[in-house]
């Protein structure tokens, strides 16, 4: 497969990087937002490509990996203002409430994953690891001590490339009592150690 990675996307392509992502996490989101057509319009406007790096088959988005440092993330511009601009007062509360719990802020010379999504069609043929890769070069080219990310518990093969790529559990956390808003029920924090990588 023609496959390639770039850093960011074009604007033309924003739309397909939306539509991939909705995919992925939509049902996570949608007790935050239910209406699917204001999650896809609120992304829309949210989505800071430059922290992203996107699989490519020919001009078609196939995959995407987001990522948080210091000067922002994929989702930077999904914050309070956004959400009661599109949603309402009360709504737009209510949404900022719900991702408040999904929040991780990256420590001094660490990079924090976003998450890894490929489309559907293309899965198991490598894409995410190739973007996982992506990511790691980055973070060993821009000098980051550290890449962390949370895996579900609901999620082994994700937890499985990770491992695979050195990444090593560091903490669990169980809270059933948030699974009907979250949709899971515990997660794993993992960590690379990107300087012993060199």
């Amino acid at each position: 497969m023609d496959i390639s990675i770039r850093k960011g996307c074009p604007l033309e392509k924003i739309e397909s990087v939306v539509r991939l992502y909705e995919e992925a996490f939509g049902a996570k989101f949608s007790c935050a937002i239910p209406d699917k057509a204001k999650r896809i319009a609120i992304l829309s406007k949210s989505l800071v490509p430059e922290f992203s790096y996107v699989a490519f088959m020919g001009d078609e988005v196939v995959g995407l990996a987001g990522f948080q440092v210091h000067d922002g993330s994929l989702t930077g511009g999904m914050n309070l203002n956004t959400l009661q601009q599109e949603l309402g007062i009360f709504h737009g509360l209510w949404a900022g409430l719900v991702f408040s719990l999904f929040e991780r802020k990256p420590k001094s010379q660490e990079l924090v994953m976003d998450g890894i999504v490929v489309d559907g069609s293309y899965r198991g043929s490598g894409i995410g690891s190739d973007l996982l890769n992506s990511i790691i070069i980055h973070a060993q080219e821009n000098h980051f001590k550290t890449i962390r990310l949370d895996v579900i518990d609901s999620n082994p093969r994700a937890r499985k490339l990770y491992e695979s790529k050195g990444f090593v559990a560091v903490k669990t956390e169980y809270f059933p009592y948030l699974k009907w808003l979250i949709g899971f029920s515990g997660s794993t924090t993992m960590v690379l150690d990107v300087i012993g990588l060199s």
